[in-house]
């Protein structure tokens, strides 16, 4: 049977139990153009007993105001309206342990981002350095390529996401602006182990002009590859652990689960 992401039984695993929540997406990267785009944002919570040993399976909770608003599902969110997912702390730090560029975000989201927080989601943001390892390297190029790819197939093969973007710049500039922004990202991560949020300058100011079309598909690209080819550098020499510390997470992981359990869901 396929379980509805956003049943009311799921929001209230939610609403209970979020021990972190922040905005990702290019809000939180800085790179959101003013009038043009949605607020994404992530959530952790701890669901119920029953949900990890029993038949049932709680992966997550996903909530999309667009649809609220219309009544219709798969609506295209517009700006302002809000895309929130809401993982399982299992599924989530399966999704991180393995170098996820959207999930490791909540790590790193600067304060004035996190929108819920509890004493454990802190707990988890101050022990990254037990997820975050080369293999991220790895992923990040993969979107990379991924984000290319819809580029390059929008243009030429004439799948259009945005045909907008394509009238008007030539190209969709708003894939290209992800393509580069992994990149930067993903060698600032391998390099120092962490993620600047929103983006450090210049590279803000230059991902915000792809954006709206001032840099040409070509210099998109040639920054992509010089990107690329640093990150397969770092693969190699990074002092990044090759491995996350899993037996560590795991440790972590099962405390988590018995300290949700004992408080939030003993009387449920």
């Amino acid at each position: 049977m396929t379980v509805k992401h956003n049943n009311p039984e799921f929001a209230e695993i939610a609403r209970r139990a979020t021990i972190l929540r922040t905005q990702v997406g290019s809000g939180v990267h800085g790179t959101a153009i003013e009038g043009t785009d949605d607020r994404d944002e992530m959530g952790v919570c701890v669901e119920p007993p029953e949900f990890v040993i029993g038949l049932r399976r709680f992966e997550q909770y996903i909530h999309r105001s667009a649809e609220e608003r219309t009544g219709v599902v798969n609506t295209p969110s517009g700006p302002g309206d809000l895309d929130l997912v809401t993982y399982s702390l299992r599924k989530w730090l399966r999704l991180a342990l393995q170098g996820n560029p959207t999930v490791l975000l909540p790590l790193f989201a600067p304060e004035h981002e996190i929108v819920e927080i509890t004493d454990l989601g802190r707990e988890l943001r101050d022990n990254a350095d037990m997820i975050v390892s080369r293999l991220a390297g790895r992923r990040f190029i993969g979107y990379l390529h991924s984000q290319r790819r819809r580029m390059v197939d929008g243009t030429v093969a004439r799948r259009v996401n945005r045909p907008e973007l394509v009238a008007r710049h030539g190209y969709d500039t708003k894939y290209a602006a992800h393509m580069v922004r992994l990149g930067v990202q993903g060698v600032e991560l391998l390099e120092t182990g962490r993620i600047t949020l929103p983006m450090p300058e210049p590279w803000l100011t230059w991902i915000r002009d792809l954006r709206q079309g001032r840099h040409a598909r070509e210099e998109a690209m040639d920054a992509a590859a010089s990107l690329e080819a640093r990150l397969e550098e770092l693969l190699l020499d990074s002092s990044l652990p090759e491995r996350p510390d899993h037996a560590r997470a795991d440790k972590w992981l099962v405390e988590a689960y018995e300290s949700v359990w004992s408080t939030v869901w003993s009387a449920a």
